[in-house]
């Protein structure tokens, strides 16, 4: 068969084939054109899923008619002025929406141009072009897309229901107001209200929070912290949620290149690395970050759908990201998420089969527990299940813990030890009815008077429950600790600050201990024996299959060695001779941190608990443990009192 040109409507229907996928897609091309003609509100219409109709009216720059016959042909388009592909700064460029969406379906486009005096109307009925018409409208554009696919009926049998394909209308839509919080959006099936998102106001970072609590929800708006930096001419702003505050999913990681909705592996990742100290590996952080770039360092015009990018300096966005997030990480101290304590307080809510005492008394209605945990005081102090987000809010959330513990973060308001000072003696044998030294005040006429202990951020201990949790008094209610949970980040942490400070101390073992393992395992311990020794852990062999242990971190007193040994045997053997300790030195600690922490189970004097309380809030990211789960919940008082019928 001879090479021939293809005709015009077909390859217009090729085209379409990869810019509208699906009604969703088409939404998206027709919205980032009315965020690119300025406009201040859009309002969407898509009724069966935009199977039937898509409408996109907004209040833009509009066209004339003379524009509207250039917008409906291919690759004509007002976005590049210089002609450089190098140098995009809007959101559309191509110019393929309109004729591909034309080649598919009924397009009718209504536009006003600011200050015309008439509007004009054209028509594109699967890809046969009409001529403009004299018609009414206020200022702006309005594009309806009628049948769409009409053209291509095999294309319709690859969409989903109307509800399934209207949901992912409703995500892209969201997805572009996060990007633009001072566009007013709305979105509806043509009856029952939707979406309905009004223009925020005031500082950029504050409207962005806003218009994320309207889309994410209130617990991320109230667990949110602040990251903005830059580097090199790249700058990252955005709210990261707590490390507490998370979802068995990625879904609620927005990320935004230039304001454009992307999704790029590098940043994914660099995500993933900035949170992996804090989170087990099937939970995901909710965030929404937006990189402003130079245009001429980052290139858009790698996907169809323009979901992808790809940076000139990947090195230099990965590290401003991972940086960025774990100072702002850092910043939030030993604060934990509200959703735990109120996640906590919807469980504790009496229910029963029937009907209950508050619901026949006019009362509260009880919440279904919306996590639960599993198993008792172990070595990782239990294992929690589902999200701690928690879907329970009671009728007003009393501000948390974190905005009273600046007053106590600093050693020389509150007499604390620094970071790296050592915890009390847990584990190291200090006499339990003692004052741990670093509390004592030598000389009283010298020093300030030590605040009332409950009016310290997480209380006063007044009870250790099951040896297990730890029960304190605060001014505005209670907090409940989960004693390994806590101290195992608090050795943690104490680990990686004597390694950035030149190593750690070493403990020599009275009498070497001795491990037998299999030889495979063995010889991998004494393959990493020198980066072992950085760590603190000094080994040797002795014998087949056997290793002799004869230092250990001071930091971690009398731990388990022999578990120990056998657990990073485990580790290493699935890190494999690829990367060195020190590249997955993180994981390595935590082990290590693990097994050297006050386990549950064990007894614990009233100055025990309060050093590690007073520990905890000199300590960054103590308010989850090294995998993941909280290290402790606070309740409120007037939430307790609600419980009893008290308010």
């Amino acid at each position: 068969m001879p090479i021939r040109l293809l005709p015009e409507t077909l390859v217009n229907r090729i085209a379409a084939g990869e810019v509208v996928e699906r009604p969703a897609a088409a939404v998206k091309e027709l919205v980032e054109n009315a965020i690119d003609a300025g406009a201040t509100r859009i309002d969407v219409v898509a009724r069966d899923g935009g199977k039937s109709l898509i409408a996109v009216t907004d209040d833009g720059c509009g066209m004339t008619a003379d524009e509207l016959v250039l917008a409906v042909e291919r690759h004509a388009t007002s976005k590049l002025p210089g002609d450089d592909l190098l140098d995009i700064r809007s959101l559309g460029f191509r110019g393929e929406a309109l004729p591909s969406i034309g080649a598919v379906s009924c397009l009718t486009i209504t536009s006003r141009a600011r200050g015309a005096d008439s509007a004009w109307s054209l028509t594109v009925d699967a890809g046969a072009k009409g001529q403009p018409q004299p018609a009414a409208l206020a200022q702006g554009t309005r594009i309806e897309v009628r049948d769409l696919f009409a053209a291509v009926p095999a294309r319709l049998k690859f969409l989903k229901a109307s509800r399934t394909e209207y949901d992912h209308i409703a995500d892209c839509l969201e997805r572009l107001a996060m990007a633009h919080p001072g566009v007013a959006f709305t979105l509806s099936d043509g009856g029952r209200g939707g979406l309905r998102l009004s223009a925020a106001q005031g500082d950029l970072l504050d409207a962005r929070l806003t218009r994320l609590g309207a889309l994410m929800g209130r617990d991320f708006q109230e667990n949110a912290v602040s990251v903005t930096a830059a580097r090199e001419g790249v700058t990252l702003a955005g709210w990261i949620g707590l490390p507490t505050l998370h979802r068995p999913t990625a879904k609620h990681q927005h990320l935004f290149v230039n304001g454009r909705p992307v999704r790029d592996k590098l940043m994914v990742g660099a995500v993933r690395a900035a949170y992996a100290d804090f989170l087990p590996r099937d939970r995901h952080p909710m965030l929404a970050l937006f990189l402003d770039i130079d245009p001429q360092e980052v290139d858009v015009n790698v996907h169809p759908a323009k979901a992808e990018v790809r940076f000139r300096d990947q090195g230099l966005v990965r590290g401003l990201i991972v940086g960025s997030l774990k100072h702002a990480l850092a910043e939030a101290g030993h604060r934990a998420s509200t959703t735990v304590g109120l996640a906590t307080l919807g469980a504790l809510r009496p229910e029963s089969a029937g009907e209950t005492d508050g619901q026949r008394d006019g009362g509260f209605t009880p919440s279904p527990l919306p996590y639960g945990r599993s198993g008792g005081g172990g070595g990782s102090g239990g294992s929690w299940g589902g999200s701690w987000g928690g879907s329970y809010t009671p009728a007003a959330v009393p501000r948390g813990l974190a905005e009273r513990s600046a007053a106590f973060q600093a050693p020389t308001q509150t007499g604390l030890p620094p970071l790296q000072g050592r915890l009390s003696g847990f584990g190291n044998g200090f006499a339990p009815s003692a004052r741990p030294p670093e509390y004592r005040t030598p000389d009283p006429s010298a020093q300030k008077p030590e605040p009332p202990l409950d009016s310290h951020p997480l209380g006063a201990a007044r009870a250790q429950v099951h040896t297990t949790y730890i029960v304190a008094q605060t001014r505005e209610g209670i907090v409940i600790v989960d004693q390994h949970a806590a101290h195992e980040r608090l050795v943690y942490e104490r680990m990686k600050t004597a390694l950035l400070e030149g190593g750690v101390k070493r403990q020599a073992l009275l009498i070497p201990e001795l491990i037998e393992l299999d030889e495979p395992s063995a010889n991998r311990l004494l393959a990493r024996s020198a980066e072992l020794a950085e760590l603190g852990l000094v080994i040797e062999g002795f014998g087949h299959g056997c290793v002799m242990v004869r230092e250990v971190p001071a930091l971690l007193g009398q731990s388990d060695v022999k578990n120990l040994i056998r657990d990073l045997a485990e580790e290493l053997s699935e890190l494999g001779d690829a990367l060195s300790l020190k590249e997955r030195l993180e994981e390595v600690c935590a082990t290590m941190a693990c097994h050297g922490s006050v386990r549950a189970g064990r007894t614990l004097s009233v100055d025990e608990m309060n050093a590690l309380l007073r520990q905890m809030e000199a300590t960054p990211h103590s308010g989850q443990c090294n995998h993941g789960r909280p290290t402790y919940v606070e309740l409120k008082l007037a939430d307790i009192e609600r419980l009893f019928g008290r308010r």
